[in-house]
């Protein structure tokens, strides 16, 4: 059978930076699925960059190979050779990308950041080819129900939690019908609903012919159904064949790909056993009730958290779950005082922070946003990290050292002179947890830690969770990952009708 889509790497990499990617070779059949593998820094995500043809755009790259696309139903396909130099084709991203669905691992950078509703983010690429105005809205409505987002058509994509915007985004890769879909961690941020649907969606695209690429860097249910798998270690393959065969390579046991969630036996987390909820909690939501206002006439507010209840003592770990949307993200929010009750009380080392600023209420409670991006600014990661000590009182030598101590904490001492932006996803969001840490916050809020991260990355959050609850911190954190969940907690609540519930 012909390949629908033909990619060969012999060399990539950005300006004259050493090789991201080489020596790969992929051979896409119609309505295959393919797993692409690899820890962080593998090459994984810009190889799904290229073959989406992003990591072509703005002059910035250094390619050698050949990308191939088969004649089709949307068009006549051709081949393109890049040599690397000034002379190499220009990919029409437009047109390609009409064949070639792209979904990348941060939902955001697909979104437009101009649309007012979802309707009108799965709209925005019809409008741009002219689309009657009826089909539009047909395959609008297709492509939010495909994802699950038909009752949320109104919604600004701003006020969607951070999984159902990973679902908007992989509404918009698809509206286009296209004849092959690239997927980048496209399970990360879903909860247990959203990550089966995930999985009758592929089989849905593979029995319409459609040829679907997932690249992640953990075993997950979408994987297990793949028909090919490739691992990448270094930028190139180091195992390739079933999963079978992967899975029992050398290479795969030391890749740092995560095989599978890991369960713990009931009552014996890894921080240590229960801590006793006695004194004042370091961090406590009561009776609190918070509801977003309409940003429409004629709306009605969406009430998120309604009469919620939860108090965490010093050296607890307590996981917070729940479905996409249900509000755990804006229950962290009113922790750190970026959110405020419409009624109910906040309390923080058993004072109430109503009315003290967001700045002091940092003071003695550190955040991990779901997305690192949204806290790293600095030029290295090694001023990210310090530039928050200033407040602590440290500065010259003290700061560098406290910051040097957290980097190495996350495994990321060496890469101290990186540019946070040029480090792979798991190390920004590691660099953001050690922004964190260098603070010593008796509050810990981590916001889906585990998005992302390889079993390296991993082991390093695993033990900044347990050394900041055994040094006497309080710490809160949101995920889907329910088995790490439990093997990481004291106590596992569930968000349930605006209210915290045992899980």
């Amino acid at each position: 059978m012909t390949p629908v889509l033909t990619a060969h790497v012999r060399r990539f990499a950005y300006d004259d930076g050493p090789a991201a990617v080489r020596d790969v070779h992929l051979a896409l059949e119609r309505g295959a699925l393919v797993a692409v593998l690899g820890a962080s820094g593998s090459g994984k995500s810009t190889l799904a960059k290229i073959i989406a043809g992003w990591a072509l755009q703005g002059g910035h790259a250094r390619f050698s190979g050949t990308l191939e696309l088969a004649p089709g139903p949307r068009g006549a396909g051709g081949r393109l050779d890049f040599a690397g130099g000034h002379d190499d084709p220009r990919l029409q991203l437009g047109a390609w990308g009409e064949r070639v669905a792209y979904a990348p691992q941060r939902a955001g950078d697909l979104l437009t950041g101009a649309a007012a509703s979802v309707g009108e983010e799965l709209a925005f690429s019809l409008e741009q080819r002219g689309i009657e105005r009826g089909e539009m809205r047909d395959r609008v409505r297709r492509g939010a129900r495909a994802v699950g987002l038909e009752d949320l058509l109104d919604r600004h994509p701003g006020r969607l939690s951070g999984g159902e915007q990973r679902r908007l985004a992989l509404g918009c890769a698809l509206v286009e019908r296209p004849d092959v879909v690239v997927l980048d961690e496209p399970s990360a941020s879903l909860d247990a609903a959203g990550a089966e649907a995930l999985v009758e969606l592929v089989a849905r695209l593979r029995g319409g012919g459609a040829t679907v690429v997932v690249f992640a860097t953990g075993v997950d249910a979408l994987v297990r159904h793949a028909d090919r798998c490739l691992l990448l270690d270094g930028g190139t393959v180091a195992a390739e064949g079933t999963l079978d065969d992967v899975f029992a390579s050398a290479a795969f046991a030391e890749s740092g790909v995560v095989p599978q969630a890991r369960e713990r036996e009931p009552g014996c987390p890894m921080v240590g056993a229960e801590v006793p909820a006695t004194g004042v909690p370091l961090a406590e939501l009561e009776r609190v009730t918070f509801a977003y206002a309409p940003r429409r006439s004629g709306r009605s507010a969406r009430t998120v958290l309604d009469g919620a209840s939860v108090a965490v003592h010093a050296g607890q770990v307590i996981a917070l779950t729940g479905p996409n949307g249900a509000g755990k993200s804006t229950a962290l929010r009113h922790f750190a005082g970026l959110a405020r009750p419409s009624s109910g009380t906040v309390r923080i080392g058993g004072s109430d922070i109503a009315g003290v600023p967001a700045g002091r209420v940092a003071a003695t409670v550190g955040t991990l946003f779901q997305d690192p991006r949204d806290q790293l600014f600095e030029r290295t990661a090694l001023r990210e990290v310090s530039f928050g000590l200033g407040a602590l009182g440290l500065a010259g030598e003290a700061a560098r050292s406290r910051a040097f101590e957290a980097l190495d904490a996350v495994g990321l001492a060496q890469r101290a002179d990186v540019h946070p932006y040029e480090l792979a996803a798991s190390e920004q969001r590691l660099v953001a947890l050690a922004t964190v840490l260098a603070r010593r916050p008796r509050v810990l809020l981590l916001d889906e830690p585990t998005v992302g991260l390889d079993g390296r990355a991993l082991a390093r959050l695993d033990a900044a969770v347990t050394g900041a609850a055994q040094a006497g911190s309080a710490v809160v954190l949101s995920t889907h990952a329910i088995a790490w969940a439990r093997r990481m907690s004291h106590q596992v609540l569930a968000l349930d009708g605006g209210r915290f519930v045992g899980a």
